[in-house]
């Protein structure tokens, strides 16, 4: 895959973050090029995922990290229901104001970490089972997990949209580039 992390963010660990968790964003995007509401929507693959609900629970998941660190609080209350919403369109969403919202995010959260007084600040991990009692994590380990996190659906992605019409990740990209 082709790189496209800012050459000048090379020098300032903050800025690469941000690029890669960018580079990574992109791969979300890429995948919903030159679809309906409807195609977005649906599963072609053996997974239940969507395209436009992985970009939809990618975007809900970076938010409410950033919400976890000491950041802006989403507008939508964490619930099981809200969860459940997050891999689908609700009535009145689209894929365009799917993308818009994952949009505002990423500015959000470039915001919050070039705010920041520096990525060795921490934060405790929340309450769930799945995490050690107790554990703070730093915002660069934020800034890492947001990586691993968005690259792990982007790669989702690539699958479904391949299962959906045989678009690769290399196409979207030449498509995305004109």
């Amino acid at each position: 895959m082709v790189m496209h992390v800012n050459p000048e963010a090379r020098g300032d660990e903050r800025g690469a973050l941000l690029a890669f968790i960018a580079e990574q964003r992109g791969g979300l995007r890429r995948a919903l090029i030159g679809l309906t509401d409807e195609q977005a929507s649906s599963t072609p693959s053996a997974s239940t995922l969507s395209l436009v609900g992985l970009a939809k629970h990618v975007a809900q998941v970076e938010e409410g990290w950033i919400a976890l660190a000491g950041g802006p609080k989403p507008e939508a209350e964490r619930t099981v229901d809200a969860y459940a919403d997050g891999f689908r369109l609700l009535e009145g969403e689209s894929v365009k104001s799917v993308l818009d919202h994952y949009a505002d995010v990423a500015r959000r959260t470039e915001e919050f970490f070039r705010a920041a007084p520096s990525l060795d600040d921490t934060f405790p991990l929340p309450d769930e089972p799945w995490f050690p009692d107790g554990q703070e994590v730093s915002l660069r380990w934020l800034g890492l997990h947001l990586i691993r996190e968005t690259a792990r659906h982007a790669g989702h992605a690539d699958i479904v949209r391949e299962s959906l019409d045989g678009r690769t990740a290399f196409e979207l990209v030449a498509l995305d580039q004109q």
